[in-house]
């Protein structure tokens, strides 16, 4: 043997001892990990592809071309299979076949060398036009990974309604920009056309930089105010700061500096003006709107209305930042009056208060899990010019209007109302999304009026507190399911060309809910859906759940195995083996004893950013997240370790088992993720929907978000691959034909065609947000505005205070 001969035997030697030791612990891998799942019911796939992968190996060990032969049978199998187990859905497809025809890309440029070693002819030229073939794939796949893979794409190009002049927007001066939370404006200077050209217009720091990594603590989610040409601000820690809405300039700053334990931001304000004339409802029967009447020199005629995290209700001068004296004391009303023992950080108040007529409304957020004796969600309506309280909806009261004799507080542990509220001036009515009895998750102890009320959308009279009527989405809500975002005040249209006043609501499962306004009857199919029930004693489970049919459910599907996902085929087969090792019956699976699977998980679905909507042609716009939570009920008598909770995310996700107090039980959760930190279903995990509410349709949905400034173990990938990632905060939707949101977690405010989902716009933030984007029209200058308030993205370490403001580059 020439000494070529020997240097390229010996290289070919170590080769495939190398390729061999590769493919070896691949088999390995998929043997062992497949057995497991087989034992489970699960796919034959990974064992028999493991058995084969193992014998490639060892074929590669001894220099044999049929190396090669047997692991493309490995291939063309991954490939059958994975065709019918997914069809051509793009990232699944990817998982299943990226790494399997690397693999095989190895092994055929390896096929000539073995075919010389073993005396035959070289059978190079079929072997290089498969690995180019293979090489070709490979190129197109990883082009297409960084294109959005929309799935449902239908829409069609819309015209654009030109604003009426005398319908202009004026003033964002709801937290919702409308009482009913309308989140749409009406101004067209910035288009779906010229979007392009949008740049940034100035740029202001709050100074107050929330420092959250967990998201146990501070977080930047505010929605800011605009009322001529002023903007109003709130931070984490419920600093209010005014600036000039054309320059970015501070005009003056109220500090608060307010403490909470956890979950410290301050969502939105509340405006009032007193020299503006009050609205009188036009709905036959229903209570007037009580007359503001200011004290004799009192100069606070506009004012904001804060809920701040240590529990108290402030009135604050627009004019200079200063506390109204003639509201409550001196400016401030404690709202753990009547509330009994309520310490931080058992209750806290984080949502914007709601203005409904001249009464403030706030609801309170009751922490999650800790223990069965909390303070109860009692809301309360308070006159906007003294502070005085005008009434109180106790949920655990039968007359829920009753006055606290002296001595006693409101009922423990009730239903509460944490998130956004919305008004209808017409009907002096106001929308509570309600949550669920302490402990979430235990249900055993909860009473009629916990069951009338948790999880339920309440209509109660703005002047009196009396209740108008409730309608409720989850029957003894075991999962956290409580409604977090602001109902949608619409018009809805029906089937005979006319339309009806409507309350929309998406929640936590997915589900969305058309309800008239007038009675709380659904406008749209609700079906009531067989459930299992758990082993949990004397748990009050209920035979039925319902399901908004009639409307499309947002990330709600029930999964099968083949919607197991993984960046590789290793993650994904531990997440198949993690899938099927859990009891999982579809969206109500109940909490159990052993590790039950619930999706989406209590975070969402749908949370406390909203819908935004477009009246022009009828469509709402939803965003949304897609992660899966394991829960499983401990015993409390079986020793094992637990720690105190707060109520704060990081505990409740997991992070060792939380003790129910009060309660036979501990539990323990957390997100259903891969070894890699990935979630186990596939992608998207995030996306932006657009709804037609005439066909009650899906117009499109796309991913929303890139894994550019995150990735597995916390690493950022720097990829601007969109998956789709889970999303925090809320929408807006324009005239112009756009709809924004910056609630990703990635650096970027976006805008997409309202009509066709397609991205047309994007700006780097210089970290994540998860605040609420405005639009405004300067009452100076003329210029229309979009602002967007960026602190940091959930889960993110990058965190600043800023306040970027975009118009077009003119």
């Amino acid at each position: 043997m020439s000494q070529t001969n020997a240097r390229s035997s010996k290289w070919l030697g170590l080769w495939c001892v190398l390729l061999g030791l590769i493919l070896l612990a691949t088999g390995l891998f998929f043997v062992v990990g497949g057995g497991k799942l087989l034992s489970l019911g699960g796919s034959w796939y990974f064992m028999i592809a493991g058995i084969l992968t193992v014998i490639a190996a060892i074929q590669f060990f001894r220099r044999k071309s049929s190396a090669v032969a047997v692991y493309a049978l490995v291939f063309i199998g991954t490939v059958i299979w994975a065709l019918l187990e997914v069809g051509l859905d793009f990232w699944p497809l990817v998982s299943r076949l990226m790494t399997i025809a690397g693999l095989m890309l190895l092994a055929v440029i390896t096929l000539p060398a073995l075919r010389r070693h073993e005396g035959k002819s070289a059978a190079a030229k079929p072997a290089y036009i498969s690995a180019a073939v293979l090489v070709v794939g490979l190129v197109a796949t990883f082009v297409q990974m960084f294109q959005p893979h929309a799935p449902v794409a239908d829409g069609s190009e819309l015209p654009l309604v030109p604003v009426n002049k005398a319908t202009e927007q004026k003033n964002w001066d709801n937290y919702g920009n409308t009482p009913g939370g309308s989140r749409f404006v009406a101004l067209d200077q910035i288009t779906r056309d010229n979007v392009k050209d949008l740049k940034v217009a100035w740029t202001f720091r709050t100074g107050d930089i929330p420092d959250s990594p967990t998201g146990n603590g501070a977080e930047d989610q505010q929605t800011p105010l605009q009322i001529g040409d002023v903007l109003y601000l709130c931070t984490p820690h419920n600093n209010v700061i005014a600036v000039n809405a054309d320059t970015g300039k501070k005009m003056w700053e109220h500090v608060v500096n307010a403490q909470a334990e956890v979950w410290n931001r301050c969502r939105g304000l509340a405006y009032f003006d007193a020299t503006q004339p009050l609205k009188q409802p036009s709905v036959p029967g229903s209570t007037p709107v009580p007359q503001a009447v200011l004290p004799a020199g009192d100069s606070c005629q506009r004012r904001l209305l804060m809920n701040t995290i240590d529990a108290r209700l402030m009135a604050i001068n627009a004019d200079n930042g200063e506390l109204c004296q003639n509201f409550g004391d001196h400016g401030v009303v404690d709202l753990k009056a009547g509330l009994g023992e309520a310490q931080d950080p058992k209750y806290q108040l984080t949502s914007a208060p709601t203005l409904a007529g001249t009464t403030v409304v706030v609801g309170g957020r009751v922490a999650d899990n800790v223990q069965t004796d909390m303070p109860g969600g009692v809301i309360r309506g308070f006159d906007v010019i003294t502070g005085q309280m005008r009434w109180a909806f106790d949920t655990g009261n039968d007359d829920p209007n009753a006055k606290l004799q002296p001595g006693q507080s409101y009922a423990r542990s009730t239903p509460n109302s944490w998130a956004p509220m919305s008004y209808d001036p017409a009907m002096n009515t106001v929308f509570m999304p309600m949550g669920s009895s302490s402990v979430d998750l235990y249900g055993a102890t909860r009473t009629a009026l916990n069951h009338k009320y948790g999880a339920s959308i309440l209509a109660v009279d703005a002047t009196t507190g009396k209740e108008k009527w409730v309608y409720q989405t989850v029957h003894n809500d075991l999962w956290d399911f409580d409604l977090p975002m602001q109902p949608s005040l619409i018009d809805f249209p029906m089937k005979d060309g006319t339309s009806k006043p409507a309350v929309v609501i998406g929640t936590k499962a997915g589900q969305i809910y058309v309800l008239d306004r007038l009675t709380g009857k659904p406008l749209t199919e609700v079906k009531e859906v067989p459930v299992k029930k758990g082993n949990i004693p004397n748990e009050q489970y209920t035979p039925t759940q319902p399901k908004s049919v009639g409307m499309p459910q947002i990330g709600a599907e029930t999964l099968k195995e083949s919607d197991m996902w993984g960046a590789t085929p290793f993650d994904q087969l531990a997440c198949r083996v993690a899938f099927k090792s859990m009891r999982y019956d579809g969206l109500y699976t109940v909490p159990g004893t052993d590790k039950a699977l619930s999706f989406p998980g209590s975070l969402g679905g749908m949370n406390w950013g909203s819908l935004s909507t477009d009246p022009n042609n009828h469509y709402i716009f939803v965003n949304d997240m897609r992660l899966g939570l394991w829960v499983q009920m401990i015993p409390a008598n079986t020793g094992a370790t637990a720690r105190g909770s707060n109520g704060g995310e990081a505990i409740n996700t997991g992070m060792g088992a939380v003790p129910l107090k009060g309660t036979p039980y501990a539990v323990n959760k957390n997100r259903f993720m891969s070894p890699l930190g990935i979630p186990c279903q596939k992608p998207p995990f995030g996306t932006l929907s657009a709804i037609d509410l005439k066909t009650q349709k899906l117009v499109w949905q796309v991913p929303v978000g890139t894994v550019q400034d995150t990735g597995p173990f916390g690493i950022k990938m720097h990829a601007q691959m969109p998956v789709g990632m889970p999303t925090l905060g809320g929408t807006l939707a324009t005239q112009g034909g756009l709809v924004f949101i910056a609630g990703t977690q990635d650096y970027y405010l976006r805008a997409f065609d309202t009509a066709t989902g397609k991205e047309v716009w994007k700006a780097r933030l210089p970290v994540g947000s998860q605040g609420g984007p405005i639009s405004y029209k300067s009452p100076k200058t003329g210029k229309q505005y979009i602002l967007i308030s960026a602190g940091g993205a959930r889960q993110s370490p990058d965190r600043g205070d800023y306040v970027i403001a975009y118009a077009l580059d003119k």
